[in-house]
């Protein structure tokens, strides 16, 4: 809850009325796009705080995160949360109609979704007088200032939890202390993924005594969803070919990929590619650089199967990685040959496999640490280094089972964690 004496700074008024001035014009853009998805009319109107949904008896959690990443990376949280409060039901806030389709089809019991009210105050106040939160958990770096000091006004304990902030924010922040310091005091808890990001929240004004470093929560996720169907088919195809993964690549990656892959196929020539591009509307663009680089593709939007001559496999959907995961242990984790960030690494390595990265995983630095230190991951930096460490992991056998091994057992570190994550969040919010 708020501290004694933190009263509204100039720039928080300053932000309030321009909300309320330029909610209108917000709500057009956004109607537009959640139309564009095929967001039925009552499920747009959420973003105004009209809920769809009833809110159901005695105690109700809150979880806000801005994505899929972050919605994803809650939801088994929520699982064993609601096994340690039997009598408890749950609601996740996410902005994107992506996440909120992934949500959908993985969604905790006694846990519904909804989109989030816009910052201002008439959708704000709506949201929170319907569902009445008994908590509320911030996943990340998600900080809406009215909906964090109108949810703080309603009585409602508030937790940043896997709080992560960017350089470029915190410095922002920085310049703004008496502001930060107003928003941040709202907070019962910080649980932060690292070290840095806690003396960075206590820098920037949150009460020391309340922010506690943590881990990674998207390393303690669930494993991903796996279509057996699915499976056994492309299996099928596939026989008794080599594959590799190129998951979650972006643009300006698979380039490399398509180079280093040409340059394998000249030591394994029946090798296969199964590249997953990060956003599957790429895909049109993806068969481009294919066709380009020479090489032959068949496609899972068009439901084309993998014969003989098939050199790319291009999984240009939503929602399966955890099947194409299943199906082959060598993966190399886009998002990372280039500034981007990086992924959760922890996806690919719960199903068993060992990991490449690119060298600019700076969103994952603490996750990827331990993975590269014990074996379980590889950085490379251009095509001849992808292409050196996929072949070494192809022909060498042993050195290739000690990595997914390696890989596992940082899995297993990480996920003991959890149950520290629980009990703090139930005893700093007092969940009973």
């Amino acid at each position: 809850m708020s501290a004694d004496g933190s009263r509204p700074t100039l720039l928080y008024s300053v932000y309030r009325g321009a909300t309320a001035v330029l909610a209108p014009f917000a709500w057009t853009t956004v109607r537009r796009k959640l139309s564009r998805a095929g967001v039925p009319v009552e499920r747009q109107q959420e973003r105004l705080g009209h809920a769809s949904l009833p809110r159901p008896p005695g105690q109700l959690i809150w979880f806000h995160a801005a994505s899929v990443g972050e919605s994803l990376s809650v939801l088994r949280l929520i699982t064993l949360l609601g096994e340690r409060l039997p009598g408890a039901e749950f609601l996740i806030t996410s902005g994107t109609p992506t996440s909120a389709a992934l949500i959908a089809k993985r969604l905790p019991p006694r846990t519904r979704h909804q989109y989030p009210p816009l910052d201002a105050v008439g959708p704000v106040r709506r949201f929170l007088s319907h569902w009445r939160p008994d908590a509320g958990i911030f996943v990340e770096s998600e900080l809406w200032p009215q909906l964090i000091v109108e949810a703080d006004a309603a009585g409602i304990p508030l937790a940043l939890l896997n709080a992560r902030l960017s350089d470029t924010s915190v410095a922002g922040w920085k310049k703004r202390p008496n502001t930060a310091r107003f928003i941040l005091s709202r907070f019962s808890l910080f649980l932060t993924q690292n070290d840095k990001t806690a003396d960075n929240l206590v820098a920037m004004g949150a009460d020391p005594k309340l922010v506690r470093p943590g881990t990674n929560l998207k390393a303690m996720a669930g494993p991903l969803p796996v279509d057996e169907t699915t499976l056994a088919k492309i299996r099928s195809e596939i026989g008794t070919r080599p594959v590799w993964v190129a998951s979650s690549t972006h643009y300006g990656e698979e380039e490399v990929v398509l180079t280093a892959h040409a340059e394998l196929l000249e030591h394994h020539p029946d090798l296969l590619l199964l590249l997953i591009p990060r956003h599957p509307e790429r895909g049109d663009a993806v068969t481009g650089l294919i066709a380009k680089a020479g090489l032959t593709c068949a496609r899972r939007t068009e439901n084309e199967p993998v014969t003989e001559n098939t050199q790319i496999y291009l999984a240009d959907t939503l929602g399966e990685t955890g099947t194409w995961y299943a199906l082959c242990p060598l993966v190399f984790l886009g998002g990372s040959l280039l500034q981007i960030g990086g992924h959760n690494p922890f996806e690919p390595a719960q199903a068993g496999a060992a990991v490449i990265t690119g060298p600019g995983t700076y969103n994952f630095a603490e996750t990827f640490a331990p993975l590269i230190a014990n074996g379980g991951a590889v950085e490379v930096k251009t095509a001849e280094d992808l292409t050196n460490a996929v072949s070494h992991w192809l022909q060498d056998e042993a050195s290739f089972s000690a990595a997914r091994t390696a890989a596992s057992s940082c899995v297993t570190q990480q996920q003991a964690a959890l149950d520290t994550v629980i009990d703090t969040l139930c005893d700093q919010l007092s969940l009973k």
